[in-house]
């Protein structure tokens, strides 16, 4: 009888073992799960973000604003920094524009229904992060954007010269601009 219990004591340790290391087991496997889930979602969302702004498509935005300058992409500005700039159009950075209202509501609608708020494109997010709230009136003042063209590979004289002209002169130097594409990797600076 004394043999039997030592069996059944033996057999109950060999089971909790077995048992514990069976738990640990799955939970290591449910941890990695876990993990491999959230990368697989991580990477998704960042794989859905927009690598580019959308190419301007409005064409009395287009007409309207780039007869006088580059058009610039809704998304790199808050709508409401849009709205800002579009109701002070009697001192539009030193110049007076006489805009009749129907093309100026044209204009104010797209780029409000596109303003970098509502975009998923890297650049539009990275801008509005930096803001914090701000509604600039000029796409140079946005942080983020100042900040990429504090770069060390920029030189100090670049925005002084003649082809570029100022940082509003998106098109001197990205070369992929039009279409939103501002990636380092096509920028080109000009002499």
């Amino acid at each position: 009888m004394y043999t039997k219990q030592k069996w059944v004591v033996f057999l109950a340790a060999v089971l909790l073992l077995t048992s514990a290391t069976f738990d640990a087991a799955l939970a290591e496997n449910g941890h990695k799960e876990r993990r491999r889930y959230q990368k697989r979602h991580r990477n998704s969302a960042e794989h859905n973000a927009k690598s580019h702004l959308t190419p301007v498509n409005n064409s009395t935005y287009k007409e309207t604003c780039g007869a006088c300058h580059f058009t610039y992409q809704p998304e790199l500005l808050p709508s409401a920094s849009w709205g800002k700039i579009l109701d002070r159009l009697d001192d539009h950075f030193g110049e007076e524009i006489d805009l009749d209202q129907e093309p100026k509501k044209i204009i104010a609608e797209y780029l409000k229904a596109n303003g970098a708020e509502s975009s998923s494109a890297k650049l539009a997010v990275k801008n509005m992060r930096s803001l914090k709230g701000q509604t600039p009136m000029r796409i140079t003042d946005v942080p983020y954007i100042g900040h990429k063209h504090e770069d060390d590979d920029i030189p100090a004289d670049a925005f002084q010269r003649k082809s570029v002209g100022s940082m509003s002169n998106c098109i001197a130097c990205h070369t992929t601009a039009e279409r939103g594409i501002y990636d380092d990797a096509y920028v080109e600076i000009p002499k």
